[in-house]
């Protein structure tokens, strides 16, 4: 690639004509200037969450994974959905098909009630949240180790979920949300309380380790209603969906910390891209995640110049601008384009701090050797 050594006035002024240099040049190339300088740094450092998980901030029970459909149950039909009294299935024994018995859910643990029949009144039994699907353990007793069951998310609470079960469907169990992670509250149901379930935040959402959006927002993503406006307390808290209900209790000081993920508390947190997880996030680019977004095309100067001024918000007072959309622009240039970018948004800098202040016509006749470089340079 050679840059161009000469150009006409139509060109120079397809550059610098911009409503965004005309409005503001002074502020617009200095601002650019002093993001370009940061632009090696910030793509060189890529994803701060790049190939790490997050740490398991559970103080509750920690998920694993295993059959959706449950595991260890009374029968060998059950699971099948299909109540099969003649095989000794009832409320009792197999509440993924039979459902759970009446009274379950009242808040109070009562015969027959236990932990494998009604996890609602009577928490989890000991041995869920190993990582492992035991005899006993089901979809409907142990989410976090045997997976949700398959009716879970559907938007129905079926006779066989409860709040502890399936939350997304049933709403939150009345504990939930106390700050106190007490059965039968866990990281499948109440992660506001308990904190992420192990393995949640690797960027990929896994049903049958017991994610969906409630549990690990991280990777699922907000619930379907999150984002109406309204705060539907059922299923939505300051953790579980901030843009309804509003962000938590020592969400924006700086550190994240306790049960904060980024999907509760960008703010501290960051954001929840993971790379590689096959899904083109927030944040990431060709630049610094081509196994996720592909491999980048490199563009001309003229292409990037123009690309950093779409990074200059003129709607606010003052002007607001993005130094990692600006990095994101320079790192699609080769070598000698990143050269050239630098060369016009230097000269640009210091002609309107110096003698030409805002003077579009000073800036350009001071700068035009620098803008018919740019304009013929590419990476052919």
């Amino acid at each position: 690639m050679r840059a161009g050594t000469a150009t006409n006035r139509s060109e120079r002024l397809l550059l610098m004509s911009s409503p965004l240099v005309r409005r503001s040049p002074v502020l617009v190339t200095v601002s650019l200037l002093a993001s370009v300088a940061f632009a090696g740094a910030l793509t060189a450092g890529g994803c701060g969450r790049t190939s790490v998980l997050l740490e398991d901030l559970s103080s509750g029970p920690a998920g694993g994974g295993g059959p959706g459909s449950g595991g260890g149950g009374p029968s060998e039909t059950c699971g099948d959905r299909i109540c099969n009294v003649g095989d000794g299935e009832s409320c009792t024994s197999c509440v993924q098909d039979c459902g759970v018995c009446e009274g379950c859910g009242d808040g109070s643990c009562n015969t027959p009630e236990d932990c494998q029949n009604c996890t609602a009144d009577c928490g989890t039994c000991d041995g869920c949240g190993d990582g492992t699907c035991d005899a006993g353990e089901s979809c409907a007793n142990c989410a976090a180790d045997c997976g949700t069951c398959e009716t879970c998310g559907d938007g129905a609470c079926d006779a066989s979920e409860t709040c502890a079960s399936c939350a997304v469907d049933c709403g939150f169990c009345p504990s939930c949300g106390d700050g106190s992670c007490d059965s039968p509250d866990d990281c499948t149901n109440c992660p506001e309380d308990c904190g992420i379930c192990l393995g949640c935040g690797n960027g990929f959402c896994e049903p049958e380790g017991g994610e969906d959006c409630i549990s690990c927002a991280p990777d699922c993503g907000a619930c379907p209603s999150c984002g109406n406006g309204v705060c539907n307390e059922d299923v939505e808290s300051c953790f579980s969906c901030p843009d309804d209900c509003g962000i938590c209790e020592g969400c924006g000081n700086g550190v994240c910390q306790g049960n904060e993920t980024c999907a509760s508390c960008q703010t501290d947190c960051g954001v929840c891209s993971v790379c590689p997880n096959n899904v083109c996030e927030d944040f990431e680019t060709c630049s610094i995640c081509p196994a996720d977004c592909g491999e980048c095309e490199p563009i001309s100067c003229l292409e990037i110049v123009t690309c950093a001024f779409d990074c200059i918000d003129l709607n606010t007072d003052p002007p607001a601008f993005s130094v990692t959309c600006v990095a994101n622009c320079v790192a699609l240039g080769c070598a000698d384009v990143q050269f050239f970018v630098d060369q016009v948004l230097t000269c640009a800098a210091g002609a309107a701090a110096g003698p030409c202040g805002g003077d579009f016509d000073c800036i350009q006749a001071e700068c035009q050797e620098e803008l018919a470089a740019c304009i013929g340079a590419t990476c052919d």
